[in-house]
């Protein structure tokens, strides 16, 4: 680890942790190690410690080195996907019978992940609204609960939760707090810091940032708990490609010029709508009155790029929002460059229909890119035009 590494700064961390020039060229940027297999100095004989490809990587591990110094953890594992990241970390933690207590506003695919994957492996949960530190409290308690697991601000619903009262619920049952940290990203919260166990990334999202990469990450503080993730990561094997590797550390290497971008817009884009005939309610912390506005500017750096609203002409108003835009393009996903809108009740909310974590059908997700606010703002209000 060089000096760099240690700097306090978060945008000189993000170019420079665990990127060290290659030494026999001079190469400013490491080479993309491709090898699946390493030759040995005789039998036992490793470089570096280096073996096979799905054991260690030295692409991986330059990625996993610049993740644990932006989120101030020691440890950071790479993963194929978010979801694999999550997987892997409940199977090393969790033993069957252990119960999370997962918010009712959590992504679809952790809560599909969680009640009918790990469920079936006889993993139990509980939802329960997070802003409610009692309920959190009672449930934590009536279970063999060994993670209490939130999102903030949570997909789609914006909602900030306190983290430090959580992680104080939460030890004090004897139990774990993870936090899914994918909306704020690094750059704008460190769960770590205020008192969460794991942190979770889908790093497709704002971490690689331009929508050409799918990945995952666990980052932590101890290093029992780091074993163990290790272990399942290496036994499992659901690990980042080196291509996906390089692609998501050349997109760290920019993450916090970009979020200030997709913050500036997303405020903009969210004080717009917050005028609109039409419009129900605008889901953005960085408005005065959104529930959480205060606590999450104290606990974050700034509000992210997330907007959600929703309309008083119901889904027939939304859908047509939705399938109107021009600028903004209809996808799932999030945190590309480009600006993206989202029906999340049929599409990457689908799996939690007829729960208590449905998404409302008035409402459509705003991914704000990093374009120009003005033609975001005339996009939108043309989209507006065809209700």
């Amino acid at each position: 680890m060089t000096a760099l590494e240690n700097a306090s700064g978060f945008n000189t961390r993000a170019v420079h942790a665990g990127q060290s020039f290659e030494p026999r060229t001079g190469a400013v940027v490491p080479p993309v190690h491709f090898s699946s297999t390493y030759a040995q100095d005789g039998i036992g004989g490793l470089r570096d410690g280096y073996e096979y490809g799905r054991g260690g990587n030295p692409t991986r591990d330059a990625l996993q080195l610049q993740l644990a110094a932006l989120e101030g953890g020691r440890h950071a594992f790479s993963f194929a996907s978010g979801l694999a990241a999550e997987d892997a970390l409940i199977r090393a933690l969790l033993v069957p019978g252990d119960h999370i207590v997962l918010g009712n506003d959590a992504y679809g695919g952790t809560y599909r992940l969680i009640s009918r994957v790990l469920g079936g492996w006889g993993v139990g949960h509980t939802v329960v609204d997070m802003a409610d530190l009692e309920s959190v409290a009672a449930a934590v308690a009536a279970q063999q609960t060994r993670f209490v697991w939130v999102e903030t601000p949570s997909n789609p619903m914006m909602k900030v939760t306190d983290i430090a009262g959580l992680a104080a619920v939460a030890h004090d049952a004897g139990a774990l707090l993870v936090v899914d940290n994918t909306f704020a990203s690094p750059y704008l919260q460190n769960p770590l810091a205020l008192g969460a166990d794991i942190v979770v990334h889908s790093t497709t999202k704002y971490i690689g940032g331009h929508s050409d990469v799918i990945g995952g990450a666990v980052v932590l503080n101890d290093d029992e708990l780091a074993g163990k993730v290790g272990f399942v990561q290496f036994a499992v094997g659901a690990v980042s490609s080196p291509m996906d590797a390089f692609l998501t550390t050349r997109g760290l290497k920019t993450l916090g010029v970009r979020m200030d971008r997709h913050s500036a817009n997303a405020q903009a884009v969210a004080e717009w709508l917050a005028g609109r005939s039409g419009v129900e309610t605008v889901y953005y912390p960085g408005l005065p009155d959104h529930p959480g506005h205060e606590l999450a500017a104290k606990q974050m750096r700034g509000f992210g790029g997330m907007v959600s609203v929703s309309f008083t002409g119901g889904e027939a108003a939304a859908r047509k929002v939705a399938e109107s835009t021009k600028v903004f393009t209809l996808a799932e996903s999030l945190g590309g460059i480009e600006s993206l809108v989202n029906y999340p009740s049929e599409m990457t909310h689908a799996s939690v229909k007829g729960t208590e974590l449905a998404v409302p059908e008035n409402l459509i997700r705003l991914s704000v890119g990093i374009e120009d606010a003005a033609d975001l703002i005339a996009d939108l209000d043309q989209a507006f035009g065809q209700l």
